[in-house]
């Protein structure tokens, strides 16, 4: 049981057009030109294109987005990574949602360091999800990104029913000009990289499996709110979040964490769960103690980084059993982070 709070990573809830990927951009950040339903294209140049879901930016996806940044420098084409703002699955299974590794924004965060042009969000809706295989890249492929470059994984599927694969697009690029790089499967310890594996292992908790696989730590942004104050009471100050509820969460438990604020890190130590002892919460709240700081968060963005789950989360008969418990957390987040 750890105190304190945390809003989600706001996102862009203004209306977006029906028409794929063609006209104005709405960011632009480090040289990255980010687009959601438009795009706009250097009229002197090409394109060369990553499609795919991109949930989480794995090892896999990275593999995808380094070959196409690479081979459009060689060839003189422009960037893009073309994407949903929200997974498929949302769409075609409804009752079978999908719960994502990360918002778009933090997704667009992660790939401005990459060295990409342009990244490009497609509303995923019922009327996107009838177009067919070939009326996608006759459309949008080729007429409004001029593609001469596709980059995709070896289990890419699209249109309608997922009726397209690499066969089809190797053979519409003959066609059409545009040449098709598909990516082999990335492995790590003989386990292929996949969204689907790293989300079972973030909700069993177990995160270095996800850091395998992610290549980096499984982390939550947000904006920092007010809470109850109770953690301060006993000695503990910590910032809370309430995450988006589309996202993938780690099992209930106590977790040793990074915290990042304002370009420094702080060692942390993050309670996901209910709050049981004290005001037991239906709402799943991320509560986090940083180590060393003791200024004031609210109003201000964090991101923690979950390194390895401690232990599950328990309901503490009196508070002074919790404070206790919460030091020897403490002891032993120290200790793992000094071997």
């Amino acid at each position: 049981m750890y105190q304190g709070s945390i809003a989600p990573v706001e996102q862009d809830k203004g209306k977006v057009g029906q028409e794929s990927c063609h006209d104005i951009a709405i960011k632009e950040e480090n040289a990255v030109k980010i687009f959601r339903n438009r795009f706009t294209l250097p009229e002197d140049k090409a394109c060369g294109v990553g499609l795919g879901n991109f949930d989480g930016l794995h090892r896999g996806h990275m593999a995808l987005i380094n070959t196409l940044i690479n081979e459009c420098q060689l060839n003189d084409l422009h960037s893009v990574v073309y994407t949903f703002m929200k997974h498929p699955e949302h769409i075609l299974r409804k009752k079978l949602y999908t719960p994502l590794i990360m918002t778009t924004d933090h997704k667009a965060k992660v790939l401005e360091k990459t060295g990409l042009e342009s990244l490009c969000f497609q509303e995923f809706d019922e009327e996107f999800s009838r177009m067919s295989p070939e009326s996608f890249v006759e459309d949008i492929l080729v007429r409004k990104m001029r593609a001469k470059l596709v980059v995709v994984g070896f289990n890419f599927h699209f249109g309608y029913m997922g009726k397209g694969d690499t066969d089809l697009l190797r053979q519409m690029g003959n066609q059409l000009g545009f040449r098709l790089v598909v990516i082999p499967p990335v492995k790590v310890r003989e386990e292929i990289v996949s969204s689907t594996i790293i989300r079972q292992y973030i909700m069993k908790g177990k995160m270095e499996k996800a850091f395998e696989l992610l290549g980096r730590h499984f982390s939550v942004p947000g904006k920092v709110i007010s809470g109850t104050q109770v953690g301060r009471t006993l000695g503990f100050p910590t910032a809370n979040m309430i995450p988006e509820r589309c996202l993938v969460m780690p099992a209930i438990g106590v977790y040793i964490t990074r915290t990042m604020y304002q370009g420094k890190w702080y060692n942390s130590v993050t309670n996901v769960g209910h709050r049981p002892t004290l005001n037991y919460d239906t709402k799943v709240t991320l509560e986090t103690h940083m180590t060393g700081f003791d200024g004031q968060l609210y109003g201000q963005d964090i991101e923690v980084f979950f390194l390895k789950k401690l232990r599950d989360e328990k309901r503490f008969s009196n508070r002074d059993e919790l404070i206790h418990q919460i030091q020897l957390d403490l002891l032993q987040a120290e200790k793992f982070r000094n071997t």
